[in-house]
């Protein structure tokens, strides 16, 4: 009996197929093979054509079934997570009426400002556990008063994984998790938030119906499994955002556990059982996929938008084709701190953790006759941690305890400079464990389906594969650079 995971990314889409009685890998596949484009026809937009990720789920899928070689009648349940807050607008055909503008993307953020002043920012504090902000919610007002052409022919509003499972089983869903992350659920009243809907003017027959996180979500239809090379008929059992798919995978579920990633975003995500919020919303409280009226389960979320991007943009522009080994291997011939050599992450859109400012990257103390390529590649990773700490201790001022934190051995976890200065400068102890996002999804799918009895019973073959505590003899150091990038950042806000 198998289970297949979809992690639909910003970069790319990965489709990993599960053996639900071992929690094996039999085969995964990941499309494209270079980064997913962005379209970004003014600075600050970010928009994908949701078409490209649904090519690019038809080609991961039958790269990964050619590797597999099964009998696809086998496969008991599919899971989907993906980029989180972006908006897809269709029509009553189901046709894409636009680019989907993604969650990168800055310019809504005018329109949470403006949402937050007239809605009060406590009451939003209060029921939305956020600020409007620049979420799903916000970008749709952008399309209603700069598209109003576009905005008169919405039949429904999606998330990328809302518009994945469409085109897989022809409905069109969502769940309370996926009205969270778009800023359209009231925690305090357990329903949509019709106050948000009321002021931006949004009818609420614009939103899809909710469905459990994990349970039925529909089936394959038979054009679909045609696409697909799969079964009609095959379930679609769990749906989450990337980051609490993330910390599900990881088997963070409980207050005080909390996950981590470190892809083309970076993400610290902690569980908590109560309504926290930051006062000035640059940490986000989203519900998590475990949530239940009797034991509630949310997830304070901070996110550095300019983190595996920055690698990825040194690798093609600075390094002659190197490899990211390569990069660091390289990076570690310098010291900690670089030599003085700092650099802020920020040329990703927008960040919450900077109070939606944008105010780019930035490299700051280079010296001609010091500095190296091996320095700008340690201080890109050192000051992709140090933005994370940033948003680190402003989830310890909402009492998130934080001790151990938890990440797939994957993405920037890989090198041992990131997940060391990750330890040190934040005084964690970071676990790495064999999983990632499209396994998670996986696992999620045989929760759905009732394969696995249990979200215990889901974790069969996950294992810890390493331990980083931080080095008695390189915290100090590492704090010490970290403050000379505070102080930059400081001078830049």
């Amino acid at each position: 009996m198998y289970l297949i995971g979809y992690d639909s990314g910003t970069s790319s889409i990965k489709a990993t197929l599960m053996d639900a009685e071992t929690g094996s890998v039999v085969a995964s596949a990941t499309s494209p093979k270079k980064e997913m484009e962005i379209i970004a026809k003014e600075a600050g937009w970010a928009e994908q054509k949701p078409q490209w990720w649904w090519d690019n789920v038809k080609l991961a899928t039958a790269e990964m079934l050619a590797a597999a070689n099964i009998d696809t009648g086998d496969i008991k349940a599919i899971g989907i997570t993906y980029q989180m807050h972006g908006l897809v607008c269709v029509d009553k055909n189901k046709e894409v009426l636009r680019p989907s503008i993604i969650w990168c993307d800055s310019r809504a953020v005018p329109y949470g400002d403006k949402a937050t002043a007239a809605l009060g920012g406590d009451h939003c504090l209060e029921h939305l556990l956020n600020y409007p902000g620049n979420f799903t919610a916000t970008k749709l007002a952008w399309v209603k008063e700069n598209e109003p052409h576009i905005f008169d022919k919405i039949h429904k509003i999606m998330l990328p994984g809302d518009y994945l499972a469409m085109k897989m089983t022809g409905d069109i869903c969502t769940t309370q998790s996926g009205l969270s992350e778009g800023i359209l659920w009231d925690f305090k009243c357990k329903q949509v938030a019709n106050f948000v809907m009321d002021h931006l003017g949004f009818s609420k027959d614009i939103l899809p119906n909710i469905v459990p996180t994990f349970g039925d979500q529909g089936a394959l239809s038979k054009e679909a499994a045609a696409e697909l090379g799969l079964k009609a008929g095959t379930k679609i059992a769990y749906r989450a955002g990337d980051q609490p798919n993330n910390a599900f995978s990881l088997n963070v579920l409980e207050p005080g556990e909390v996950a981590a990633t470190a892809g083309t975003s970076g993400v610290v995500y902690g569980i908590g059982d109560k309504p926290t919020y930051d006062p000035r919303s640059r940490v986000n409280t989203f519900v998590h996929v475990n949530n239940t009226d009797e034991a509630p389960r949310n997830g304070a979320l901070l996110c550095v938008n300019g983190t595996g991007i920055l690698n990825s943009w040194l690798k093609h522009n600075t390094t002659g084709g190197m490899d990211y080994p390569e990069m660091n291997a390289l990076a570690g011939k310098a010291p900690i701190g670089a030599d003085g050599l700092s650099i802020l992450p920020y040329g990703n859109g927008a960040e919450r953790t900077l109070e939606n400012k944008d105010i780019g990257a930035s490299l700051n103390g280079i010296n001609f006759n010091t500095h190296d390529i091996s320095h700008v590649l340690r201080a890109a990773q050192e000051g992709i941690v140090f933005a994370l700490n940033y948003g680190f201790e402003i989830l310890e001022g909402m009492s998130v305890e934080v001790n151990t934190v938890r990440a797939g051995d994957a993405n920037m976890f890989l090198s041992d400079i990131f997940a060391s200065t990750f330890a040190n400068v934040t005084g964690a102890t970071v676990e790495l464990y064999n999983t990632d996002g499209s396994q998670g999804a996986a696992r999620g799918a045989g929760v759905g389906a009732g394969t696995y009895s249990s979200f215990k019973d889901a974790f069969v073959g996950f294992k810890k594969t390493k331990t980083i505590e931080p080095k008695a003899d390189e915290v100090e150091q590492t704090k010490q650079a970290y403050a000379k990038w505070l102080a930059v950042l400081n001078e830049k806000l």
